[in-house]
């Protein structure tokens, strides 16, 4: 056996994933290389000890809805349409993913939940064959809750097999926790192992050749599925059926304390009183994050669970767990029954029967059904989502709801590639969504874009459309994917430092290199040197499903002055990577270009509250407030450009400008310009570059007071160590012209400020 190699970790590893932690081992450091990274396994979030409670949902699962036809696809794609993790870092050992906080689940004595009349109501006894009312009462006499159904002769069972205090092998049933799709689930105690909480799991109707077979399923899928995040199963044992005779299995499994998702819904109505009350959107990412690994387990090993919903999932002291596998089966089968809920259900089960990405559907349904009223959406909204002007949710957080449009989207090949996929751009929007709601950035290294090198514009007041950035800078302002370590010109193309496309070309021609990820440079490097019709033709040859397709594209497009196409190929890549910054980035700029500030303004806000080092952000942020009118939110977005940024002191020479420059007479401009004194003062800048700030302060005070200001209102109110009054703020701004004409280097630039310093300079006798 192979051990896991993760720190504190040391479980057993099988398929390519530990039994323990959930995750795929690190990868050794080649050699001489640096140390090792994690590899790009799924993610595993814990939350801390302390919390636990009893789920009363065990085992609960859905309704056969057919047989599979052929046509499935495999476990899993590894196309460039899916997002390639390149390097995502692990998410600790605790639910919420170091993120979030999630609230800990009440303890509660597995004793006191037992159900009190453990017998299916009448009105839903229906036959497992035809489908007809059975055993139901007439004339004032209940119903048979034993007995064969009247019409075909199919037996039927819909009370318990078991009853408290009887011996199933060495467990003794204390009562029913819970009626699921296939069978009672009855609490037991392990006499042997000193009275230890287990879960019997018998058959509902034992004579449902279809529901013995799922049992019988779950029972082997069971024994030789070992994840942190499903319920193990402990033993298989036999007993007496009381009313037939005949010896009935039991699957043993282990307890999960804990509440299921549906009944921790359920109690958060009835606390609050609100039947429409919901979970917090972010523990609802949260639980995502947390469970996707248990299904990427799952499809590794060519398995889909099927009949995922609230009622399956049950967070236990530090996890959540999957229960009841009796839904799950291989991917190539193609006889055996098809079980899933409706609402929850993929649209194309039965044409082309289950897969991973249906089963990725699942889980986008249940965070829906989670995070916001989701009303008739097993009947009217079935296959779809409501409109986002009909859900306060969705307009708050556009990146939640395109994530659930790519998860739930009717057409199998636009929704996530694989579990760990999904749970990346879960992870993007919970850190965007937490930053949103508690005013803290949320930043991580992408996986998928490098970081951002250049600010395409740094400069920004006066605002006017010559203020944005040329598409062209734009263009080249913007993060890169990360080059693929398994693509076979990975080697090469780190070592080749050229952007000239002919040395790139004849490169790797003479390395004999033809990869993806060489035609997607040679793209790039002809965008760069603004040969777009060259870049276009090694596009031409990119998979069209790769999502780098789209954004190259989009690239191109921007640096030749097509704002509009590049806008719809950002779109694109934004819905497809709901969790990136770099396409909202990217987004922000194309609506900026195209003259919708304000809606750039929510991308670019979106991008700054969550991660700080894309400073393009916050000066696009900037430059769309100010073209909004709002020239204070303006500065105090360029002022919050952190110090440890290396365009700190363009952001803050930016804020001063944008605080004095072109203002009309009628402004109460006196705090600003005090403000912009006391923080150039503060700017590490001297010489020319303070000169010229000095000369555009004085300059702007001189204007003001000129234009009817009264004055200062502060007996100590200066500007630079100058009065606020015409004649002081004339000879300071003669001082500084002068001081400037000594640092130009031009004659022609010299002799223009002393002919402003003698403009400037005041009447005077000498």
């Amino acid at each position: 056996m192979t051990t896991c190699n993760r720190p504190d970790c040391g479980g057993t590893l099988e398929d390519g994933f530990c039994l323990t932690c959930g995750k795929a081992p690190l990868k050794a450091p080649a050699a001489g290389g640096s140390p090792a990274k994690p590899d790009p396994g799924i993610p595993f979030a814990t939350n801390p000890p302390g919390g636990g409670g009893v789920s009363a949902t065990h085992g609960a699962t859905g309704t056969r809805s057919g047989v599979t036809s052929s046509g499935r696809t495999g476990t899993g794609r590894t196309s460039g349409r899916t997002s390639r993790r390149t390097g995502v870092g692990s998410t600790g050992r605790r639910l919420g993913a170091g993120i979030v906080a999630i609230p800990p689940v009440p303890v509660r004595d597995p004793a006191t939940i037992l159900m009190k009349n453990p017998v299916l109501p009448e009105e839903k006894r229906e036959c497992r064959t035809c489908g007809r009312p059975v055993g139901r009462g007439r004339d004032g006499k209940p119903g048979i809750a034993n007995g064969f159904c009247p019409y075909d002769r199919t037996p039927y069972s819909f009370a318990p097999k078991l009853e408290p205090g009887d011996m199933v092998g060495q467990y003794r049933v204390v009562g029913c926790l819970a009626r699921g799709g296939f069978g009672w689930v009855y609490l037991a105690v392990d006499t042997v192992l000193h009275d230890k909480w287990v879960v019997l799991k018998g058959l509902l109707g034992s004579g449902d050749a279809d529901a013995r077979a799922a049992a019988v399923a779950e029972q082997r899928i069971l024994a030789h599925t070992q994840h942190a995040n499903i319920v193990t199963i402990h033993n298989v044992v036999s007993h007496q059926d009381r009313y037939t005779g005949d010896a009935e299995t039991y699957i043993v499994m282990e307890y999960v304390g804990g509440m299921s998702l549906k009944d921790l819904v359920t109690k958060r109505r009835t606390d609050e009183g609100d039947p429409r009350a919901v979970l917090p959107v972010e523990q609802v990412l949260a639980y995502a994050i947390e469970i996707l690994p248990a299904f990427g387990h799952l499809h590794s090993r060519g398995l889909v669970y099927c009949d995922f919903k609230p009622d399956n999932v049950i967070q236990t002291d530090d996890q959540l767990k999957l229960i009841d596998m009796g839904a799950v089966r291989h991917v190539d089968d193609e006889e055996g029954a098809i079980y899933g809920t409706i609402g929850y259900q993929a649209p194309e089960i039965e044409r082309d029967g289950p897969t991973p990405e249906s089963d990725l559907y699942t889980v986008g349904r249940t965070m829906a059904v989670l995070s916001f009223p989701f009303a008739n959406f097993t009947r009217e909204w079935k296959h779809s989502l409501p409109p986002a002007s009909s859900v306060a949710l969705f307009q708050e957080l556009e990146s939640y709801h395109r994530l659930l449009l790519r998860a739930t989207h009717d057409d199998a090949e636009q929704r996530f590639g694989s579990a760990s996929d999904m749970v990346e751009q879960c992870l993007g929007v919970l850190r965007e969504v937490v930053a949103a709601r508690t005013g803290e950035p949320k930043p991580a290294l992408s996986g998928l874009f490098g970081p951002e090198t250049r600010v395409a514009h740094p400069d920004v007041a006066p605002w006017d459309a010559a203020d944005a950035p040329s598409p062209a800078a734009a263009a080249a302002g913007l993060p890169v994917p990360r080059v693929d370590p398994e693509d076979p010109a990975a080697g090469l193309l780190a070592t080749l430092p050229t952007n000239d496309p002919d040395e790139l070309v004849a490169a790797l021609g003479s390395a004999g290199v033809d990869s993806v990820e060489a035609t997607l440079r040679l793209a790039y490097v002809c965008i760069e040197r603004g040969q777009i019709v060259r870049a276009e033709a090694f596009l031409d040859d990119v998979d069209p499903d790769d999502w780098r397709l789209a954004w190259y594209r989009g690239l191109a497009a921007l640096a030749e002055g097509r704002a509009d196409s590049a806008l719809a190929a950002f779109d694109a890549v934004r819905s497809q990577l709901p969790g990136e910054r770099a396409p909202r980035l990217a987004l922000g700029v194309a609506l900026e270009l195209t003259g919708r500030p304000a809606e750039a303004a929510r991308e670019y806000d979106g991008v700054w509250r969550t991660d700080r080092s894309y400073v393009s952000a916050a000066f696009g942020l900037a430059r769309c407030r100010l073209a909004g009118g709002d020239r204070a939110g303006a500065v105090a977005t360029l002022e919050s450009v952190p110090d440890t940024s290396s365009n700190y002191v363009a952001a803050q020479i930016a804020a001063l400008r944008t605080r004095v420059c072109d203002r009309d007479p009628a402004d109460a401009l006196e705090e600003d310009l005090l403000e912009a004194s006391a923080h150039l003062e503060r700017l590490p800048v001297e010489g020319e570059a303070y000169d010229r700030l000095a000369a555009e302060l004085l300059g702007a005070a001189l204007e003001w007071v000129r234009k009817g200001a009264a004055g200062s209102t502060r007996p100590d109110g200066k500007v630079l160590d100058s009065a606020l009054q015409e004649r002081p703020l004339r000879f300071a701004l003669e001082r500084t012209y002068r001081s400037l004409a000594r640092h130009v280097g031009g004659t022609e630039e010299r002799v223009a400020l002393v002919d402003k310093a003698n403009e400037v300079r005041p009447r005077t006798w000498v």
